[in-house]
């Protein structure tokens, strides 16, 4: 094994959970977050507490590492390249999947210009822009969102579009996000949000997880389950468009891709997410090989592993106040609870998830 020593960009659960699954594979992991006590530095062998633009850390994390990844989306692009100018090819996955996924403009061209299907969407900065799109869609609602950082249902707001300029939510919106990079999209009316999960390795060889089904509470990932109650031709085509993606931005590493499930049977692309995801959170109990163990795999230049799994699974997050009940599972059978470390108990802060197993159907 040539790897034995993994970089990560960012300290939070996800990283967290990628550093267990190295440990299993005997690879040690180093960690570089501004963050201090971080779900990611309790695990690590080594954390370095800088900012991501920092290049005295980014240069000794290079020098530590055989290999670097990220564990979440907002990491700098300069990031990527300085590592890259220091060990060209350190950094997995690359910087084009980083690149799209920043910026739902970049994200939504590149989808379309693969033939993957998206919401209709148009960049916009005002009212007027807004009603243009609607005007030519002939929508009777619309989701507005900053083009980045906008993650749990934050940097956007949803709308009717009658009466948009009396809109006092609306125009406080545009107000605060004012000068920045805004995209409209028509709301879809969809039964189902779905996500597929595939990992791809030095070989381009592939491994799957989905499409799993995820239910919301306040914008937030609350409920996965997995297998989705869809007919075998949705299931399908979510596990082929997810697949043309990777071979797009030739993936060596894992990426998810969230999908809408339309009341007319159309499969719609919502966001990519160019790491782990919390829809997979079940693969740890439910499967040999976890999602996180496939990213280890993939950015250390290792074959995937199967992806089948041995049980049905529903995954629940426990986000703020939840956490104060996690004892109850566990002496609950068929419960794995996973806690993350954060001693700082919030609304709206993922604080761990329970997997519940369920015996697989046939």
């Amino acid at each position: 094994m040539s790897v034995r020593t993994l970089g990560i960009l960012g300290g939070g659960q996800l990283g967290r959970m990628s550093i267990m699954a190295a440990a299993r594979l005997g690879i040690r992991c180093v960690v570089l977050t501004p963050e201090a006590d971080s779900p990611g530095s309790q695990v690590a062998w080594k954390t370095l507490y800088a900012a991501y633009e920092d290049q005295s850390a980014l240069k000794e994390l290079a020098q530590l590492c055989d290999a670097v990844s990220y564990e979440f989306e907002n990491i700098p692009l300069g990031t990527v390249d300085f590592l890259e100018t220091l060990k060209p090819g350190l950094v997995r996955p690359t910087r084009k999947l980083l690149e799209v996924s920043q910026n739902r403009v970049a994200e939504k061209e590149f989808l379309n210009g693969l033939g993957i299907e998206t919401a209709r969407w148009s960049p916009v900065q005002s009212v007027g822009d807004i009603e243009k799109a609607l005007s030519g869609w002939k929508s009777t609602s619309f989701v507005l969102k900053t083009a980045r950082y906008g993650y749990d249902g934050k940097g956007q707001i949803f709308c009717k579009a009658a009466g948009i300029r009396e809109n006092a939510g609306l125009a406080a919106f545009l107000e605060q996000h004012q000068g920045h990079e805004l995209i409209v999209e028509d709301a879809i009316d969809f039964t189902d949000e779905i996500s597929v999960i595939v990992a791809r390795d030095i070989h381009k060889k592939t491994a799957v997880y989905g499409p799993m089904v995820n239910e919301h509470r306040n914008h937030i990932l609350y409920i996965t389950k997995v297998p989705a109650p869809h007919n075998l031709e949705i299931c399908a085509k979510a596990v082929q468009v997810t697949k043309t993606l990777a071979d797009a931005v030739d993936l060596q590493g894992v990426l998810t891709l969230e999908m809408f499930v339309t009341r007319g049977g159309r499969l719609l692309a919502n966001e990519i997410a160019p790491r782990t995801h919390n829809s997979g959170h079940w693969t740890i109990d439910a499967c040999a090989v976890s999602q996180f163990e496939q990213h280890v795999r993939t950015v250390c230049g290792l074959s995937v592993g199967p992806a089948e799994s041995h049980s049905d699974a529903e995954m629940m997050n426990l986000i703020g106040p939840d956490v104060l009940r996690s004892d109850q599972y566990l002496t609950q059978q068929n419960a794995c609870l996973h806690l993350y470390g954060k001693q700082d108990v919030r609304e709206g802060r993922k604080m761990g998830h329970v997997t519940f197993l369920k015996e697989k159907k046939t």
